[in-house]
């Protein structure tokens, strides 16, 4: 009963990495031999942000046909709404550099500075993503958002 749950689950893992673009090696489906993973496709990454001439992070990257984009901020003047409508903006520029479009995102998160800034950032949010939206994750960050934004996001995409 073990093995053939293991098996079960085996097969499961490989149709789902393949899904995701995740070359997979598997023993046959009797034995109980580790899976090995390996990559098909090597990471990308654009527009990489430098610390003191030290790479910190990149605002995107892409790995087989998925797309990862960092959270985005905005950080001027203005009111959830603005703050809101301009790091859509972004996240949509960054999807596009990268291949993708806003109608292929999967997944969001949100990060509010104020969590009364939920229904007006729903507002502008509302429809952005077409008529399937991506799942999401909304929270309010204690102590706020860095660089005085009022709002962060990141998503993930699939090419």
């Amino acid at each position: 009963m073990k093995t053939e749950r293991r098996s079960i689950l085996k097969r499961l893992f490989a149709s789902a990495a393949g899904a995701i673009g995740l070359g997979v090696t598997a023993k046959a489906a009797a034995t109980s031999e580790p899976t090995a993973v390996s990559t098909v496709a090597e990471k990308e990454v654009f527009n990489v942000v430098n610390y003191q001439d030290v790479p910190l992070f990149s605002l995107s990257t892409k790995m087989g046909n998925l797309v990862f984009v960092a959270g985005i901020g905005y950080h001027k003047e203005g009111d959830i709404k603005v703050h809101t409508d301009e790091v859509l903006k972004e996240l949509e520029k960054q999807l596009i550099k990268a291949g993708s479009s806003m109608e292929k995102v999967l997944k969001v998160s949100v990060f509010l500075h104020d969590l009364n800034d939920y229904k007006a950032m729903n507002e502008v949010y509302k429809g952005r993503f077409g008529s399937k939206p991506p799942v999401r994750t909304t929270v309010a960050v204690y102590g706020g958002v860095p660089g005085d934004s009022l709002v962060e996001m990141d998503c993930i995409a699939y090419i």
